[in-house]
């Protein structure tokens, strides 16, 4: 004798399938038949530890991949978060409830980033990251990605006082901030790891900022009603700020400095990005909300935060 609930549970799968054209009956004979799942199949455990292919036999190779693919997979998770924003955009709360996620996501990877600092044999980095230009972390597609879906274009222009009036995204996308980094200093010649990068990835993200342009998280922001606009909810959104402006930055600086300076040269970085500008965010002075900073703590911005 069956339960009302378990009953009730059948119906609902058989109205679930019936539209399918499959029957309950073989959804049901589909699950005596199927095995039980294990954890290393649900992750894909065997596939996921045979993604690390070194160039080289150098032992800490292995570490500077690993910390690129975790990295990568934060990332996911925090686009994964700042999408939902404006498929939900007058509910403060539930932005709230994104913000917090997305910061906990970028502090991980901020206190986490001592692995790379700290984490390799600097000798062996010297050695092996000459197999892998011109690749750099310069190529990320994904931090571009939460870059452009978390503010108005015009903040990632590196010089937006010097554009038209009103221009479009389209106008404007040659000049955004990061293009800067990875070209050369004396001749403003872009580098083979920016040409690459662009080619693989400009129309996407050109499309991306486009359709994000009236929905970005700033945007979203500015037009919640007063009363959505919680303490709590601008603080989250200056930390994430930092966290992604500055403290990231900082994080990148610190590994760079650690690894490519020494006293008597500087050692240029994998895929000639010009990381002695590029890097310091007092340089780029970049900020996604402006407002809800004061016009003192944006002209120390990345001073010392």
């Amino acid at each position: 004798m069956l339960s009302p609930e378990i009953e009730e549970k059948l119906r609902i799968l058989e109205q679930k399938y019936t539209p399918m054209g499959q029957s309950l009956e073989a959804y049901l004979d589909g699950l005596i038949y199927s095995d039980f799942i294990s954890y290393w199949d649900y992750i894909n455990l065997d596939a996921l530890l045979n993604l690390q292919q070194p160039r080289t036999n150098f032992p800490d190779e292995n570490i500077f991949i690993t910390y690129h693919q975790i990295t990568e997979l934060y990332f996911k998770l925090i686009l994964q978060e700042l999408t939902q924003i404006p498929q939900n955009a007058s509910n403060g709360a539930f932005m709230l409830e994104k913000m917090r996620r997305t910061n906990r996501y970028f502090s991980h990877l901020i206190t986490s980033f001592d692995i790379m600092v700290e984490g390799m044999d600097r000798e062996q980095f010297l050695q092996f990251r000459m197999a892998l230009l011109p690749a750099s972390g310069f190529q990320s597609a994904q931090i571009r990605m939460i870059e452009l879906v978390s503010t108005h274009f015009v903040n990632l222009i590196k010089d937006p006082e010097t554009q038209t009036d009103a221009p479009t995204i389209a106008e404007m996308y040659p000049f955004i901030y990061w293009k800067r980094g990875a070209s050369e200093l004396t001749t403003g010649k872009k580098t083979l790891t920016l040409l690459k990068f662009e080619h693989k990835y400009d129309k996407i993200l050109l499309e991306l900022a486009q359709s994000y342009e009236h929905t970005n998280i700033c945007a979203v922001f500015e037009a919640l009603p007063e009363t959505e606009k919680t303490p709590e909810l601008v603080a989250e959104l200056r930390q994430y700020d930092l966290n992604v402006n500055v403290r990231w930055k900082l994080m990148h600086l610190k590994s760079a400095m650690r690894y490519l300076q020494q006293p008597k040269q500087v050692v240029a970085a994998t895929g000639g990005t010009n990381w002695q500008q590029y890097l310091p965010p007092k340089n780029q002075l970049r900020t996604f909300f402006a407002p809800i900073w004061s016009s003192q703590e944006l002209a120390d911005w990345g001073k010392s935060m």
